[in-house]
């Protein structure tokens, strides 16, 4: 069974959007890889949690940041397909 990543976000923080921005960008560069993306809205306010079935690849509030784009294709390669090649993301 392929991987689903989950994206938790705080909506009263109005994260809805970019959270749908990184969930279209990991479907486009996961299509075969991933079985979707799940946008889960938190009931913990601030938080924005990327995770790959249970493991958590990046959690704001202990980064303090959101993640880059790049890195966050690099966080979830390296778990659904260390192999695959992300082309000028790997630079």
């Amino acid at each position: 069974m392929k991987p689903t990543i989950s994206i938790e976000y705080c909506p009263k923080c109005g994260w809805m959007l970019r959270a749908a921005y990184m969930a279209q960008e990991l479907l486009t560069t996961f299509t075969d890889d991933v079985h979707g993306v799940l946008l889960q809205p938190s009931e913990v306010s601030g938080s924005y949690i990327i995770r790959v079935n249970e493991l958590e690849v990046f959690n704001r509030k202990q980064m303090g940041r959101f993640p880059e784009i790049k890195e966050l294709k690099q966080l979830v390669r390296d778990v659904v397909n260390p192999e695959k090649s992300l082309g000028h993301s790997d630079r």
